[in-house]
């Protein structure tokens, strides 16, 4: 039996949050020692996989698999191919960088680690999954944690209703996902939820054209698809920093995951009917998303609706069902996930030194914190899909591949790309420039470690734009099975 690093990999977030659990509540320091370590550890292995990967292969590697309720057929079967490997890859970079920037976590740190790290691995399961429960158990297990790390930890104008806005978006979303999960299960006659093997059951077109809309949409509420996104902003907003950058970083993508996964490769005669109709929703998630950041006063509004924008052309680019855009979206996922995780870290940054996130209360934070700013502007930059960085690769390859499928979807989806430089540069200026108010002459850099977690994620952004090869071919491996589906 070869050695599980994969489940390992996936349950180490697990481990770490029950020994969290059991220390003493009074021993601060060595709670968050115990949570970075953790965090250090997921990222060093989910880099493994992605590094050990065998490109010339291809296909599922790294395949674990042991029975856990044989007379219904589930399994837990884990696998890594192209698509998965970035997001396992993006998950460790981004909770280890989650726990560096809780440091200044005072309030009940064992517990607030400890859910931290248990979500991180209900969104790994379902990264690494390849059974349909166990991806679902685990999708539901992500959303728990959230729950009470908003709840508990947000920012206390609005954390109740934002966390119970989020959960009950979710609830609904998920429960309508499980009746596609279950008439897919039943109707293939298996008895299993192996997904490779559901994948070769060959579905009825029929049943395929009724059921793909529930399956695509139910976990599409998570990945934030207009007009089903509402609950996305508020949560980003209540929520603490790291909470906010495994939200928006991480979470958001278990659902457009799930949806490409679920609905789309075990149903792609469904997909063939109903994507050309739901690019029309992506291509008002990118402009809409975009405009509205454009105008709030909040900055982590701001960054909020921006992912509601870049989250847009995921979605868009799987409906394109080409391999140019759907690798785009694949890098994308990967992309805006580092990119909006270095923005909240950023916020969380400005917070916590200023007291407020009011946009025109700022101004001249470049002289007090010049490592932040410097990490602001490649954020902003990624965003803007400037070339030489991850979210150039991502977004070019997105509207050239949906330019050949509907060009008057890509060509609007351009005004997103205006309204984003828009908001960039003016929070850039309202933030970073202008003159530095009196009451914020006291204020100072980022810490040690803050800097070390902005240092990560600007590191990886860059490595990604200069390289593309060393992201683009793996996930167009991983997409290939999935577009010949489709007949792209």
């Amino acid at each position: 039996m070869n050695f599980p690093v994969l489940s390992i990999a996936v349950l180490t977030p697990l481990v770490g949050g029950l020994v969290e659990l059991v220390q003493p509540a009074d021993k601060k320091t060595r709670i968050r020692v115990i949570g970075a370590i953790a965090g250090f550890i997921t990222m060093a292995l989910s880099l493994y996989l992605y590094f050990a990967y065998d490109r010339s292969v291809g296909g599922w590697q790294f395949i674990e698999e042991m029975p856990w309720v044989p007379s219904m057929g589930i399994a837990w079967k884990l696998g890594c191919d192209g698509v998965n490997l970035p997001m396992l890859a993006l998950t460790g970079i981004v909770l280890f960088a989650g726990t560096l920037v809780s440091w200044a976590v005072d309030d009940r740190p064992r517990e607030f680690y400890a859910f931290l790290l248990i979500l991180t691995t209900g969104v790994m399961v379902v990264f690494a999954s390849l059974d349909l429960f166990l991806l679902f158990f685990a999708y539901e297990l992500a959303v728990f944690p959230m729950y009470l790390l908003i709840v508990i930890w947000g920012w206390k104008v609005t954390r109740e209703y934002a966390a119970m806005k989020l959960t009950l978006y979710l609830l609904v979303g998920s429960i309508i996902a499980l009746v596609g999960l279950l008439a897919i299960y039943f109707k293939t006659g298996l008895h299993t939820f192996d997904m490779i093997q559901l994948a070769q059951a060959d579905l009825p077109v029929d049943f395929q054209k009724i059921f793909f809309l529930p399956v695509f949409l139910g976990f599409g509420v998570l990945a934030a698809i207009w007009p089903f996104h509402t609950w996305s902003p508020d949560g980003h907003v209540a929520a603490p920093t790291a909470v906010s950058m495994l939200h928006a970083g991480v979470l958001m993508k278990v659902g457009a995951y799930s949806a490409l996964r679920v609905g789309i490769q075990l149903m792609p005669e469904g997909a063939k009917m109903w994507l050309p109709w739901i690019v029309i929703l992506t291509v008002v998630n990118v402009v809409y998303g975009a405009s509205v950041a454009m105008v709030q006063k909040d900055f982590k509004y701001v960054i909020g609706y921006s992912s509601v924008s870049h989250m847009g052309l995921v979605t868009m680019g799987f409906a394109a069902m080409n391999l140019t855009s759907m690798t785009g979206s694949g890098v994308q996922m990967f992309s805006h996930g580092i990119m909006t995780a270095l923005f909240f870290a950023i916020v969380g940054v400005v917070y916590e030194r200023s007291h407020t996130r009011n946009l025109p209360d700022l101004g001249g934070f470049v002289r007090k914190m010049p490592w932040v700013a410097v990490a602001f502007v490649i954020g902003g930059l990624v965003s803007m899909g400037m070339p030489g960085l991850s979210g150039f690769v991502a977004e070019f390859q997105i509207l050239t591949g949906v330019w050949d499928a509907y060009p008057l979807a890509a060509a609007l989806s351009v005004l997103g790309i205006v309204f984003t430089a828009a908001y960039v540069l003016r929070v850039t200026g309202q933030v970073f420039f202008g003159e530095l108010k009196p009451e914020f002459e006291h204020i100072t850099d980022a810490t040690v470690l803050d800097k070390v977690a902005l240092f990560i994620l600007c590191a990886v952004l860059i490595i990604v734009g200069v390289f593309p090869s060393i992201m683009v071919d793996l996930v167009s491996s991983g997409m290939e099975p999935i577009v010949n589906l489709l007949g792209g």
